[in-house]
């Protein structure tokens, strides 16, 4: 079966266990370059072991490669400021563009929520670690019933949150809020990091809120919400839910008290769920960084699938 060429922008932990996942489980992609800009970073490193192409002259340098030609796919694993440059170049080149940075210059994408509505869109950004693993659940409760406040809390340890993650706090709370919105359907969303520097570190553990509207039907919930996680666990196997789904209900004599929205009555949904990595570069512990490497594989295997077959009946017409 042919393949897809990508290359990956960012040879730090996320990109390095992106490349071992391509390598590992990868159906239509195959590895052309690995691009950073320390020539001294593990995952170039690791890259030229394997056999890649690799440069430590970020974007300019994936231009000079012999490879480029072949490249259909990019993966940005880079941050949020750099994103924009990257994009505006490889957009130059027809090149589809999945971005793992905050940077939002595309469509949010959740692939067990709206992939195949953004199949056509030359850049998709995959919201954060924290939407990854909470907006599905979000989306599982507004099918069913209307949403008007959806609060997320992701927990992660500290020592699975580099560079790249620090310095793009404020992005993530951004992004994650919006995406909580336009993706998971809520009226109104919040997200909020806790890096835990707790020894030995801890699993990623997610919290989510819902304030539904009131009489929604608890067990549609219920079910819609562990039908969300099974497709979730399907591309992320360490995904689960950590116990039933709570309920608590807020009716006009005692209404919720929401900062910025007042106080609203309804149906109190609390889904709490655990993340833990394939430790296939990454510690297991480290599921916020799997989530979001596993989800654009996830991603990008849909693009190089489809690209794959209408080249296909390109050729038998």
């Amino acid at each position: 079966m042919s393949k897809i060429k990508c290359a990956i922008i960012g040879s730090g932990n996320i990109g390095t266990d992106l490349m071992i996942k391509i390598m590992r489980n990868s159906k239509f992609l195959e590895m052309g370059a690995m691009v950073g800009v320390d020539p001294n970073s593990d995952g170039l490193a690791r890259a030229a072991r394997f056999g890649f192409e690799t440069t430590a002259e970020s974007i300019e340098g994936l231009l000079k490669l012999p490879s480029f030609k072949d490249i259909k796919i990019v993966f940005d694993a880079t941050s949020a400021g750099a994103h924009a440059h990257h994009n505006q170049v490889l957009q130059q080149y027809g090149i589809q563009v999945i971005d793992l940075t905050p940077a939002a210059i595309g469509p949010y994408v959740v692939p067990v929520v709206n992939l195949d509505e953004h199949l056509d869109a030359p850049n998709i950004n995959m919201v954060t670690c924290g939407g990854q693993a909470t907006i599905p659940m979000v989306r599982a409760v507004s099918r069913v019933a209307k949403v008007h406040y959806a609060e997320i809390i992701a927990s992660i340890a500290s020592k699975s949150a580099g560079p790249g993650t620090r310095a793009n706090i404020d992005e993530f709370t951004e992004t994650t809020s919006k995406a909580i919105e336009e993706v998971g359907g809520a009226e109104k969303g919040k997200a909020i990091i806790i890096m835990n520097p707790a020894e030995p570190p801890l699993i990623m553990r997610d919290t989510v809120y819902c304030l539904a509207e009131a009489g929604a039907d608890q067990d549609a919930i219920r079910q819609s919400v562990k039908e969300m996680a099974d497709a979730v666990h399907a591309y992320v196997p360490g995904y689960r839910l950590k116990q039933e789904v709570q309920f608590e209900e807020f009716n006009a004599d005692r209404p919720l008290n929401i900062p910025g929205l007042g106080k609203l009555s309804g149906l109190k949904v609390s889904v709490f769920l655990e993340v833990e990595g394939a430790a296939h570069y990454l510690p297991a512990y480290a599921g916020n960084l799997d989530i979001m490497t596993s989800a654009a594989l996830a991603a990008a295997e849909r693009f190089a699938e489809t690209h794959l077959s209408n080249t296909q009946q390109e050729e038998i017409a």
